[in-house]
């Protein structure tokens, strides 16, 4: 068993942390780090509420909170960084960027104009992590919730993805390719890697911070909420009839194993030092061949700054 760091009076920030995957990160960092400070970084209000006092009870941890983010709305992330620094929380350890969206009928969009699943999935964490760099102690960790789906390779049952342009992302009728809500989702998360291995190089080069970034896929995990914009009949599959695919596949696992295989990686004392990385649960593997496109990766990232209007004192590093 891997040797686990000391997070004593450590802040980690989980977002979407109220349900799913991020509960079981939440309450596996919880219960072992029992004074370690989670904020469970949500949406939904009530329900976040209900989730801390849910994991307080089961992991005896007393300093779970919660702090209201709405990731499509440009506006909250930045309203939530305000938040999060006059609460005066002991020092941020690790963000992880977990909640998402996947819209599969029509399009939507966010506050801001932007595609939702990009809004969400991609920009909306974008500035988070922006804006707490600066707030993140040394040797802290980033991990971004990527998905295997990003790889054409693995055989998910979802189509690959589709990267021309961020500003098509973001504003898809300005693209002359017409992209399915599945192919949006999938997309997403080849970004969520491309910002991962862009952030950590940035970090590397222009700070004297040690933070780690890495990307993390969970495998398909039926049952989560991830579902919850399909058709009622495949919400009846996701919910009751893909998790018998636990027994039989490989990349299929339960929310709970995933949990822990998020929460190793902010854990795992064997870790410090590794960055710019892709994790199949907990085994550091190669990514798509896409993923390590260059041109690709600079163009979200400037077209980021751009989008969610970056500005110089909200980050330490580079907007160019």
């Amino acid at each position: 068993m891997p040797e686990m760091k000391d997070l004593r009076n450590k802040t980690i920030i989980i977002t979407g942390g109220n349900s799913g995957l991020g509960y079981e990160c939440a309450k596996n960092i919880a219960k072992t780090n029992i004074d370690s400070f989670i904020v469970l970084a949500c949406r939904n209000s009530d329900k976040t509420k209900a989730a801390v006092h849910s994991l307080i009870n089961s992991t005896g941890n007393c300093h779970i909170s919660a702090l209201e983010i709405d990731l499509s709305s440009l506006e909250s992330v930045r309203e939530f960084v305000r938040t999060f620094i006059d609460s005066k929380f002991p020092p941020l350890y690790a963000v992880v960027c977990n909640a998402g969206r996947q819209i599969v009928n029509g399009t939507q969009f966010t506050e801001n104009g932007f595609e939702m699943t990009f809004g969400v999935n991609h920009l909306g964490h974008f500035l988070l992590v922006n804006m707490l760099i600066d707030k993140i102690e040394n040797n802290g960790r980033v991990i971004f919730v990527s998905s295997d789906t990003h790889d054409p390779m693995k055989k998910t049952g979802m189509p690959e993805p589709a990267y021309n342009k961020a500003e098509f992302l973001a504003y898809p009728e300005r693209s002359k390719i017409s992209l399915t809500g599945t192919v949006r989702y999938t997309t997403s998360k080849l970004c969520n890697i491309y910002c991962t291995y862009e952030l950590a190089e940035r970090i590397k080069s222009q700070t004297n911070k040690n933070i780690t970034v890495n990307a993390f896929n969970p495998g398909m995990m039926p049952g989560t909420g991830l579902a919850r914009d399909y058709n009622p009949l495949l919400k009846l599959m996701w919910k009751y009839i893909l998790p018998v695919l636990i027994v039989f596949k490989k990349n299929v696992n339960t929310v709970s194993k995933s949990g822990r295989a998020l929460a190793s990686l902010i854990t795992n004392s064997e870790l410090d030092g590794v960055s710019g990385k892709y994790f199949d649960g907990t085994k550091e593997i190669h990514s798509s061949a896409l993923s390590y496109n260059l041109e690709n990766r600079n163009d979200l990232w400037r077209t980021s700054v751009e989008l969610v209007q970056l500005k110089q004192s909200e980050t330490i590093l580079s907007l160019s």
